[in-house]
């Protein structure tokens, strides 16, 4: 099996449009389908897509384009014939509001929608993409073994009492719901911060700002999560942004929060004194 979260009628000969965003997380998945030696084409954005990611591919098997260039997208995705799409790597929040560049294609899609959030945006970009021809595959694809695991993942024990992780779970799973964000730090009862658009590190900064002991990091999907877009995902990243905040703990929801460099991650948490827990 190449994955247990590709669609059970998966057909390998069909191309593959890698839709990729910033950081590290589109070069770990197409480091993943160049080793199952899969057929990969680049959709890439103007100033997001990182240039390690840009120059695995060839000129005639990358398009590039602005973040609201909804139509050259879409297009480009016939052109290259693609059978599937896969999601990696999270575009500057502040785009929505400055530097979209949308063109009519965008601004028809954008227009109709009564709330802007990452599942209605997405969603609707879904819907236009499968018109196109494609399939959007569940973002976890290919990354089995990066996934959250029910333990302490840092290994020993959990001493933190469990009624403080228990709130954290249902306050993040609350806030989620309202698709407000897939994170918040609680600490004794208390909740220090939520995450809305700003991302998880603006959160965890601000959660920092209280010194409060004992405080959680909680990351959760929503209750009726679509793993095709906007799956939550922690990394080397983000337990940078826990020291600096020295916020100590962090429970990822198990099989579905997306551990990026999983290995890396864990032992530099480890040494770090940061325990990560799934849940």
């Amino acid at each position: 099996m190449i994955s247990q979260f590709l669609p059970t009628n998966f057909d390998k000969n069909k191309k593959i449009g890698l839709i990729a965003g910033r950081g590290n997380y589109p070069l770990i998945v197409l480091n993943r389908l160049q080793e199952k030696q899969l057929s990969i084409r680049l959709l890439a954005f103007e100033d997001e897509t990182p240039s390690t990611v840009w120059e695995c591919f060839g000129g005639n098997e990358r398009a590039i384009q602005h973040v609201g260039q909804i139509g050259k997208l879409l297009k480009n995705i016939e052109k290259f014939d693609l059978g599937y799409i896969l999601m990696a790597g999270q575009i500057t929040p502040k785009k929505l509001f400055k530097g979209l560049n949308p063109d009519l294609k965008a601004l028809s899609l954008l227009v109709k929608l009564k709330e802007k959030n990452a599942e209605s945006i997405f969603g609707t970009l879904a819907v236009e993409i499968e018109k196109a021809g494609a399939e959007l595959l569940d973002a976890r694809s290919f990354l089995d073994d990066q996934l959250a695991e029910k333990e302490v993942m840092t290994g020993g024990k959990l001493a933190i009492n469990s009624n403080v992780i228990e709130h954290g779970i249902r306050m993040a799973k609350a806030v989620a719901d309202l698709n407000i964000g897939q994170g918040i730090v609680v600490s004794k009862g208390t909740v220090l911060a939520v995450e809305a658009f700003e991302g998880t590190d603006k959160m965890l900064a601000r959660a920092g700002e209280f010194k409060a002991k004992e405080a959680v990091f909680i990351k959760t999907v929503k209750p009726n999560q679509d793993y095709r877009f906007d799956v939550p995902v922690f990394g080397m990243q983000t337990v940078e942004a826990m020291m600096a905040a020295e916020i100590q703990y962090a429970g990822l929801e198990a099989g579905k929060v997306i551990m990026l460099e999983k290995d890396k991650t864990i032992e530099a948490a480890r040494k770090q004194g940061i325990v990560l827990f799934g849940y």
